[in-house]
């Protein structure tokens, strides 16, 4: 089992940045990647972004590529998401997730076994 803590979420203006953290412990020993999801109300779990456990690899969905960023620190278990120019339709509540060795795609949210509590972020306009 790994367990996931996500934080730094909260209420921002249009335009501006949060970092999103997620500290993993457990089990972590037999991931893959870790991504970052979010799901909006009435909506579809969205790919954010994610990093390949050694952090050699990411990748990034189109609607937030050159705006958020995701990295790691292997030393803590952690992986983080720099979020700028926030847009008030990015309110969700945003997940990190880990994926295991087995499944192959790191941007499809079934191919996650692991999902954090979720942490809320608005962005008014």
């Amino acid at each position: 089992q790994v367990q996931l803590v996500e934080s730094g979420g909260g209420l921002v203006q249009a335009g501006g940045s949060l970092r999103l953290s997620c500290a993993a412990s457990g089990r972590t020993f037999s991931a893959d990647a870790m991504g970052w999801f979010r799901q909006a109300p009435g909506k579809e779990r969205e790919f954010l972004a994610a990093i390949s456990w050694s952090g050699d690899n990411r990748y990034y969905a189109d609607s937030v590529k050159g705006r958020f960023a995701i990295s790691r620190d292997n030393t803590k278990n952690m992986v983080y998401l720099q979020m700028n120019s926030l847009k008030p339709e990015e309110t969700a509540v945003y997940y990190c997730a880990v994926k295991p060795r087995y499944g192959s795609s790191r941007v499809a949210a079934e191919s996650y076994a692991y999902w954090g509590q979720g942490t809320q972020v608005t962005v008014s306009s």
